[in-house]
């Protein structure tokens, strides 16, 4: 897809001080160093989407010292459109940015039709970095996830995909995403045996979703692996959106896949609760629930989608304040146990 001609002229020059005010942490015991708040291009990016908002977002992200871009295969809709219209910005936009960047794309879920687009065997995980290679312009990207378990294949082949992607330059570091800590120990293992340098698992996490700390966190640390958090406002619930009530047009509104009405309905009066307390910090409640999970020592960056310039400014002033006092972290533990 273009981008139309008379944005194609406009020749963006990053922040100068876009490196001043980020905050970076550690991922692991990698020598990755990661934006606090990276940008998804799960949604907003696709074909189905307008690509001058697209590239506004990752311009502004880039400019508030966002390095860190998020992609997978069948990111779109269609699948595959959300790295083909990247690899248009990247070509436009950051081509002279490229070292500063940490890209990341996976495979893992449905891709294509047939018994090798999909899971978790090497023929899928091979040629489908191939593909988004190719979709985005890349000769490599910074690192790549399998992006859910298998249960059918063995661990060793996909771990072993994993270490010869990374052998063939195509990528510099692997990642994992979805594995509960048992399987995560297992891959951490074969990983290490190999040399493969493993420093990312992304996981769900959220102050209504917080199965991580079940065991999770602890294998990480253990394996001095990062956590990249996905989902940190539970698919809109923790913004003001919901406070009172569903907004016509809004995600719980139309049922999707993600969210629905009951699922807000049974969280509303937790919503509102945390709300006035992130209002005693000055901050919006999704600004809070983003400080919330970066208070974990594991947790190396949380991912946030964006469907405005506007609406992900808002989301990194979250680190504005990150601290929390006792009494606080026990009235949000109170609400939300």
């Amino acid at each position: 897809m273009e981008i139309n001609d008379k944005s194609r002229v406009t020749h963006y020059l990053a922040n100068e001080n876009r490196y001043k005010t980020m905050t970076y942490n550690r991922s692991g015991k990698s020598g990755v160093l990661l934006p606090a708040i990276s940008i998804g291009l799960w949604h907003n990016f696709g074909f189905i989407d307008a690509i001058q908002n697209g590239r506004d977002i990752l311009r502004t992200a880039f400019d508030l010292g966002i390095t860190h871009f998020d992609l997978a295969n069948n990111y779109g809709p269609p699948y595959g459109s959300a790295e083909e219209n990247f690899g248009t910005i990247l070509k436009t936009d950051f081509k002279s940015y490229r070292d500063e960047l940490f890209i990341a794309t996976k495979a893992g879920y449905d891709m294509w039709p047939g018994p090798y687009g999909n899971l978790g065997s090497r023929k899928y995980l091979i040629a489908s970095l191939d593909q988004s290679l190719k979709r985005m312009g890349l000769d490599y990207v910074d690192i790549f996830y399998h992006h859910r378990p298998d249960p059918d294949t063995p661990l060793e082949e996909t771990m072993g995909a994993l270490t010869d992607i990374v052998r063939q330059g195509k990528a510099l570091y692997v990642g994992i995403s979805n594995y509960n800590p048992e399987d995560t120990e297992k891959a951490a293992k074969i990983l290490k045996h190999s040399n493969t340098p493993f420093i990312l698992h992304q996981a769900r996490y959220s102050m209504f979703d917080r199965w991580i700390e079940n065991g999770l966190l602890d294998t990480l640390e253990n394996n001095g692996v990062g956590c990249i958090a996905f989902s940190p406002l539970a698919q809109g619930m923790l913004t003001d959106k919901y406070l009172n009530g569903i907004p016509e047009g809004s995600r719980a509104a139309k049922n999707l896949t993600y969210l629905d009405k009951e699922t807000v309905a049974d969280n509303i009066e937790k919503i509102q609760k945390l709300n006035n307390i992130a209002q005693e910090r000055g901050q919006k409640l999704s600004q809070m629930a983003i400080a919330w999970i970066l208070r974990q020592p594991q947790v190396a960056s949380v991912l946030v989608g964006a469907s405005s310039s506007k609406q992900l400014k808002e989301n990194v002033k979250a680190l504005d304040n990150l601290d929390f006092s006792e009494e606080e972290l026990q009235n949000i533990k109170t609400i939300i146990t």
